[in-house]
């Protein structure tokens, strides 16, 4: 019975959410508390959000002072340089663009915090995509799956969880499936080239409009970049959508390429140029600290926003000017962030998680023994994305690999195995940095997972396929 309720109310909750029925703050607090009542626990309700808030507290502080940090680093122009680079491939091509978006959120990725990364990403392409009317779903499947790929690097946690449960070496797992992991990549920036075909076929080709100079209206960076909440492109220039191959002339293609589209207002008065290689190693200093875990995550970034704030922007109002110009991306994140703990938190307190997983064993063909790394790759695709990664990991992997020790398959080939779903598991409902990104790229969440899960789904089973080619699962 708890098996059943378990997949209904994770399938309530998507049903509802995909629908535009509910939104997932409320779907992730009413459902749960629903099937509680249904399990015939309601008065032990409390104790379960208790619990479930109490595991997840941790993350919400992260991610809370994780956006001022960065928000105040995107401000003072420490990712100018590489957004300007990506903004300078992409010209005004949505082809370009969407590309752009995939290799700014791999490179981004490498610091292995999903929305550092997603922060990033969203503030340098969004203006992009709203002044060219592209699909905003399009940019935020892009960055969720090129993320998903870099998130199994071994301080990005999965590798870590999975060498911790199995008692293996990080590098002895994650290691050998580097090119499995290429290959997950390389499919997703061939997956980026054709969508972006499509948004070009569907816009056609875009140049600047000197018709139309007299609008001034600017996109609004939503990171806070800027005064107030920050600007997007001065060029004062629309854009004009035209067919064939274009009709823009020489001078307006030049100017065009000199004054490019600004994802971030090149004049902001947050700009600290003379503290830019400050600002370079107390970042590089913060993430060896992640890396090494000098001190907890929350901890390091909570003193991060704070000597940066104080260093920046060393008047008082300046602080609180900065501070209110992220709270919006705060409040929405943390605000997901407690919500999920009351699902995460039924899912756990009441066992339906444990009896899920249990069936989905137990439901294994014998004949597929022999073959548990490959039944690992496939279960992981829906277990991480129901799943927290922690529950997944410690949970439920320890027992797959002992089915497959019993059949002589190793721990390290389930292990490995067991990374190929992170393209999807980003786009999870139980992932908070998701919401950092449909948060800030203002899309729903619904219209998010209805685009993104085909096709982060069929990149995983790429890297599971190109893993077996490979002889590393």
């Amino acid at each position: 019975m708890l098996t059943i309720l378990g997949f209904a109310m994770i399938a309530t909750f998507l049903v509802l959410i995909m629908l535009k029925k509910m939104s997932p703050i409320a779907a992730l607090v009413l459902i749960p508390a629903l099937f509680c009542v249904f399990v015939g626990k309601g008065a032990k309700l409390g104790d379960y959000v208790l619990d479930g808030v109490t595991s997840l507290a941790p993350t919400a502080a992260m991610l809370m002072f994780a956006i001022v940090y960065f928000g105040v680093m995107i401000d003072v122009g420490l990712f100018d340089p590489v957004v300007r680079a990506i903004l300078k491939f992409c010209k005004a091509d949505p082809l370009r663009i969407v590309v752009g978006t995939a290799v700014l959120a791999a490179i981004v990725s490498l610091d292995g915090d999903g929305s550092t990364t997603f922060m990033i990403t969203v503030s340098a392409m969004y203006p992009l995509y709203k002044r060219l009317k592209m699909s905003l779903v399009v940019m935020t499947g892009v960055a969720a799956m090129a993320n998903g790929v870099m998130n199994t690097l071994p301080w990005g946690g999965p590798t870590a969880r999975a060498a911790t449960a199995l008692k293996l070496d990080a590098s002895d797992i994650f290691v050998p499936m580097i090119p499995a992991l290429a290959t997950g990549l390389v499919f997703v920036l061939a997956l980026s080239y054709v969508l972006g075909r499509r948004e070009r076929k569907r816009l056609g080709v875009l140049t600047l409009d000197e018709a139309l100079v007299e609008e001034k209206e600017t996109e609004t960076v939503l990171v806070g970049a800027g005064s107030g909440s920050g600007v997007g492109s001065g060029t004062g220039k629309s854009l004009a959508r035209t067919g064939g191959s274009g009709s823009g002339t020489d001078a307006e293609l030049h100017e065009e390429e000199d004054e490019g589209f600004q994802g971030l207002d090149p004049h902001r008065a947050t700009l600290r140029p003379r503290l830019y290689w400050f600002n370079a190693l107390l970042t590089v200093t913060l993430l060896t600290a992640m890396i090494m875990e000098w001190l907890p995550i929350p901890v390091l970034f909570l003193l991060g926003a704070a000597l940066a704030l104080t260093v920046n922007f060393p008047h008082m109002p300046d602080q609180k000017a900065r501070i209110a110009a992220h709270a919006e991306n705060v409040l929405n994140v943390s605000g997901m962030v407690f919500a999920a703990a009351v699902f995460t938190g039924v899912l756990q307190g009441t066992g339906m998680v444990d009896h899920m997983a249990k069936w989905l064993v137990e439901n294994i063909p014998d004949g597929m023994g022999p073959h548990m790394a490959f039944v690992t790759g496939i279960l992981s695709i829906p277990l991480t994305y129901f799943m927290s990664n922690d529950g997944f990991y410690f949970g439920i992997l320890p027992v797959l690999a002992e089915a497959g020790q019993a059949h002589g398959v190793s721990s390290l080939e389930i292990a490995r195995a067991s990374l190929i779903a992170q393209p999807l598991h980003m786009s999870s409902p139980l992932v908070p940095a998701v919401y950092v990104l449909v948060g800030m790229a203002k899309v729903e969440f619904g219209d998010h997972t209805r685009f993104v899960v085909k096709w982060a789904v069929l990149t995983s089973l790429v890297i599971l396929g190109a893993g077996i080619l490979y002889g590393i699962i």
